[in-house]
């Protein structure tokens, strides 16, 4: 039954279907994408269309995931508060809310942006919300590695959207985020280890255990760090971001040791929120370097 709520709740209700959170991360990325495609500023017209479409559709996504995983969300304390899982919002109530905000998105892009960006972000919103979260979530222990494409797409919209085009250097961007998100995600996985197991989804450390979780986190942190090198390899960035990327890799690598060698959740807890921090600097750290060239 779904329970009773001032207009005011059901707003939030509808709002947390899109993982805030999660999405103000993937529209930055996105953002950092469109500063990086021009040599000047992009458009503020681009800029405010192209990020309100990314968002929405974005949103969209996320609200899917809520639906087919209301059920297992229900059985696991960090989400279980979710507006899906508890039941306040219905099967219809949540399929409507994702069409009309994710149509709502095209259109913004399609009109107002361009038709490439548009066509690259509804792909994205496909990859997510059907091949990751219908398909290889609930499949293979490796669902957040051969999934994780969709969530790294975002530098590659937001160039898109100035650019109308997505050169070598955009899928950079995306390559970084791609190997950046098991050992971000894995990180949590294994603090949540518990929860997880509730969940049935055949998660890293539930599937092959600790010992082997931490061990591929320190191996994706190395390939993490070798892949961060390489816009300063291709003369994408400059000494501002070459720096910063070593300084922040070497954070990260820290960590990922720490973990192989003498794991405790806390010391995964405090990963996975480094993780999401070094992944802001490091975009940052593009833009300065971009306009600031050393």
């Amino acid at each position: 039954m779904t329970k009773p709520s001032t207009l005011s709740n059901r707003f939030f209700q509808y709002l947390a279907l899109t993982k805030p959170r999660v999405t103000q991360l993937a529209v930055f990325c996105a953002v950092i994408g469109m500063f990086l495609a021009t040599p000047t500023l992009p458009d503020w017209k681009i800029l405010v269309a192209a990020t309100i479409g990314i968002w929405l559709l974005a949103g969209a996504a996320f609200a899917v995931n809520c639906l087919v995983e209301r059920e297992i969300d229900a059985r696991m304390a960090r989400t279980a508060r979710r507006p899906s899982a508890q039941g306040e919002l219905s099967t219809q109530q949540i399929l409507i809310f994702s069409a009309l905000i994710g149509g709502a998105g095209m259109w913004v892009l399609y009109a107002l942006v361009n038709p490439l960006t548009m066509w690259l972000t509804f792909v994205t919103f496909v990859g997510y919300a059907v091949i990751y979260t219908i398909i290889l979530k609930p499949a293979t222990p490796q669902n957040i590695v051969i999934g994780g494409l969709s969530g790294a797409m975002p530098p590659a919209l937001g160039w898109a959207a100035v650019a109308n085009e997505v050169p070598m250097q955009a899928w950079l961007l995306v390559l970084i985020i791609f190997v950046w998100t098991p050992p971000h995600f894995w990180a949590l996985a294994m603090y949540r280890r518990d929860d997880y197991a509730k969940s049935g989804l055949p998660m890293l450390p539930i599937t092959h255990g600790l010992e082997f979780t931490r061990f591929h986190i320190w191996l994706y942190t190395i390939v993490l760090f070798a892949t961060t090198l390489l816009p300063y390899a291709v003369k994408m960035s400059g000494l501002i971001y070459l720096v910063s990327a070593v300084l922040l890799g070497l954070g990260f690598l820290w960590y990922a040791w720490r973990i192989y060698r003498h794991y405790d959740d806390v010391l995964a807890r405090k990963t996975f929120t480094f993780s999401i921090v070094y992944l802001s600097l490091l975009f940052v750290a593009l833009l300065v370097d971009h306009y600031i060239k050393l």
